[in-house]
């Protein structure tokens, strides 16, 4: 949907709610054999990332980041071990606006793109490797 589009859907930027569903959308989007491996990893969208994130990942401004996953990569998952808390990627709206509007991309493909690249580190891919692939699809 192009930006004038998405302006005119909506009357102003995407909320947190209108973000979610565009990240559903693209997971639903995403082939069945791998979207079964991600059925039991939440997605939220918020604004920025907390204070915490910030300082993990060495932030130097909230908007360094689009988006996030945190929980334990399959290839590292033990098929016994109890999983400590649940898989979750994050999508930070603000962020992923601001690259939107410098970027003149298609919204729903910048959000496509990065729940991809975070997937991809549920899966332990690299970033060359999520790279390689979107080019492909």
């Amino acid at each position: 949907m192009a930006r004038s589009d998405l302006l005119h859907r909506y009357g102003a930027p995407p909320t947190l709610e209108d973000m979610e569903g565009m990240a559903r959308e693209a997971l639903s989007a995403i082939p069945g054999e791998l979207r079964r491996f991600v059925e039991n990893v939440s997605i939220h969208v918020e604004d920025f990332p907390d204070e915490e994130t910030m300082e993990e990942m060495d932030l130097e401004s909230h908007f360094d980041i689009l988006g996030l996953y945190r929980g334990v990569e399959l290839t590292r998952q033990s098929v016994l071990g109890q999983p400590e808390d649940l898989d979750r990627i994050y999508l930070y709206r603000r962020p992923i606006l601001d690259y939107w509007c410098e970027s003149e991309e298609d919204l729903t493909r910048v959000v496509r793109h990065v729940l991809i690249h975070e997937i991809g580190h549920h899966f332990g891919l690299s970033d060359d490797d999520m790279d390689r692939l979107e080019q492909q699809g």
